[in-house]
């Protein structure tokens, strides 16, 4: 048995109300000659909010009734840009264009009817943006400008598109699309048009990715004098590139990813200065660094306590980005251009005293053929050898982050220790080690998940009888699969988690319409191989107790897949309990529900420990 734990009284302090109160999180910024920006998500009412900030006061611009969100490709992203006069929004209830000044009018519809917008951006009075449109045998996207008189088409006929960018002189235009059945980390193109004598664009030009071996850009950007660059992963990480005096060609930079998977629109990890000068961020060993590098190939690393960095933007004396630490939750932060001194605007709250917070070890370990990467969090209550969770991510082309998580704190405050893993096929190390998911989802995400026990049970540092595995989406997909297939956990949670993937492929959205071809192969001629790694099909092997959340009205994972799991398991004699929620889609957002779903977790692996 472990030293267990079960409670103790700091534990019970820090409660799942509060852990869910501490997820305040930001999902973008911009900065302009009005003051900053950025949109504030909140569990206690699950709203998004634009907040603006000058002259050191911070005020929330989104009035009730309204949330800033995308649901473009699902994931949304890129849900507001700033105007001559204020910002532009997506709506997340009618998922429309409003424009809002910044005299605390209320905001005015753009667009209206069926179509979604994201990845906003404001150029020449119009607002650039993805489009996404639901017809009764098909969805499309295309590229479209949007000012209160017109709506122009600016690129259609790829599937998908992303980041429209305009150069400052409005003369060029530029983008990422890709086709199916691609994703955007598998292969992507760079289209731009030139504008000609008379107004109009011309024919669209491919830049890069329209031949030789696929590669994935992303992030294009302009220079000042019109330059167009962008992230590419051809060499190996997403690393800049751009037009330069020897053609199009990388430019110096560290041997790291610059950016994460694109599940979201809208991504900023790095900014175009000049020729060849840069803002970036990138990961060491899924640490963040940032730095700014000159033409001249010299780096100016820009040293701050902060280990995940997103959004970046700046202006003449500040460098602003979404900041979080080990012991500190998600910030807006100014950094002084001139010595590096870090100003917090928002957020950055610790839930607990520094000495309680349970800090990330780096791992790596042997796994398989391979190696696989995470994180290691101590159990906070000094057991030698205490019950771990292995926290699997969801994508499951995605990644976690050495960044404070109330949710694992929790764990630790309750003695468990936490293993959170960035298995092989997550982003951050590199194409080779994104790729390696390539057919083999549901085998070495769940070979990495089994092996960690192993590992850290080898250096003394859990008990491997009392190892517990939790998922959301792909992540309970490895979940269940981890149950299935290998006698390594006491029980699971799995968090609106893929038992039937070829359901998930009939009835999943177009974004990831053929993702489960790339991850397992094709449902016909594959089907052996979909049978093999089928949770659902092979429920009778499960032995262990289960426990499901599901939102009712999840678009990614059906409802009914959970369903048929849960009827599985309780038809075989597993314990097994699920936990259905009206209001929530693919991932939670209501406070009250966040909070729920931990504590009920919580009850199930204390019970489940406590019949040794």
């Amino acid at each position: 048995m472990s030293e267990i734990l079960v409670s103790s009284p700091a534990a019970e302090r820090f409660s799942a109300e509060q852990a869910v109160a501490a997820g305040t999180d930001f999902a973008e910024l911009r900065v302009g000659p009005q003051g900053l920006f950025w949109n504030e998500f909140r569990p206690r009412d699950g709203a998004c909010r634009i907040w603006h900030w000058r002259d050191g006061q911070a005020r929330c611009l989104t009035p009730d009734g309204f949330s800033v969100r995308s649901r473009v490709y699902e994931y949304g992203g890129g849900s507001f840009c700033l105007s001559d006069d204020g910002l532009v929004f997506v709506n997340e209830a009618d998922q429309q264009l409003y424009a809002q000044a910044l005299n605390g009018s209320a905001p005015q519809a753009l667009t209206q009817g069926e179509r979604r917008y994201g990845d906003l951006r404001w150029a020449n009075g119009e607002v650039l943006a993805v489009e996404e449109s639901h017809g009764a045998e098909q969805v499309e996207h295309r590229l479209v400008a949007i000012s209160a008189q017109q709506r122009e088409v600016l690129a259609e006929g790829a599937d998908f598109y992303a980041s429209p960018t305009l150069s400052a002189d409005g003369a060029r235009l530029a983008w990422i699309e890709w086709s199916r059945p691609e994703q955007p980390w598998t292969a992507t193109r760079l289209l731009c048009r030139e504008r000609l004598a008379d107004g109009r664009f011309g024919a669209p030009r491919c830049i890069a990715g329209g031949e030789g071996p696929a590669q994935s850009l992303q992030q294009p950007r302009f220079d000042a004098a019109g330059r167009l660059y962008c992230l590419s992963d051809c060499e190996g990480f997403w690393q800049p590139w751009g037009e330069t005096d020897r053609g199009w060609a990388a430019l110096p930079a560290a041997l790291a990813d610059h950016a994460a998977a694109p599940w979201q629109l809208g991504a900023s990890t790095w900014l175009a200065l000049g020729e060849q000068q840069y803002l970036a961020t990138w990961f060491e060993d899924g640490f963040s660094r940032l730095g700014l590098h000159d033409a001249d190939g010299s780096l100016q690393q820009v040293d701050i306590d902060y280990s995940r960095l997103r959004c970046l933007d700046l202006d003449q004396e500040h460098l602003y980005a979404i900041a979080a630490s080990a012991t500190r939750p998600p910030a807006v932060i100014a950094i002084n251009r001139r010595d590096h001194a870090v100003t917090v605007l928002a957020g950055g709250v610790p839930p607990l005293p520094a000495e309680r917070i349970s800090r990330p070890r780096p791992l790596r370990y042997p796994s398989g053929e391979g190696v696989a990467h995470g994180f290691f969090y101590p159990a906070m209550n000094g057991a030698k050898r205490p019950p771990l969770i292995v926290f699997i991510h969801g994508g499951p082309t995605s990644a976690c982050y050495p960044a404070l998580d109330p949710r694992i704190q929790y764990w630790t405050q309750r003695g468990f220790a936490v293993a959170d893993l960035n298995y092989r096929g997550s982003s951050g190390y590199g194409r080779a080690y994104r790729q390696a998911l390539h057919l083999r989802w549901g085998e070495i995400d769940v070979e990495d998940a089994c092996a960690v026990v192993s590992h850290l049970a080898g250096r003394g540092l859990i008990d491997p009888d009392q190892a517990f595995i939790r998922g959301g989406s792909a992540g309970g997909y490895t979940t269940l699969c981890a149950l299935a297939f290998h006698d390594v956990f006491r029980a699971g949670a799995s968090l609106y988690g893929v038992s039937d993937p070829q359901a998930l492929a009939r009835a999943t959205h177009k974004f990831e319409g053929d993702y489960l071809d790339w991850l397992i192969g094709d449902p016909l001629a594959d089907a052996e191989r979909y049978r093999q790694r089928t949770p659902l099909l092979h429920a009778a092997q499960i032995k262990v107790p289960v426990i499901f959340f599901q939102g009712e009205l999840d678009a990614v994972v059906v409802p009914e897949q959970t369903r048929s799991m849960l009827a599985a398991l309780k038809a075989n004699g597993i314990r097994a309990e699920g936990y259905f929620y009206p209001s929530e889609r693919h991932g939670f957002r209501t406070a009250a529900n966040l909070a729920h779903a931990l504590e009920e977790e919580w009850k199930f692996y204390r019970q489940v420990l406590a019949t040794g």
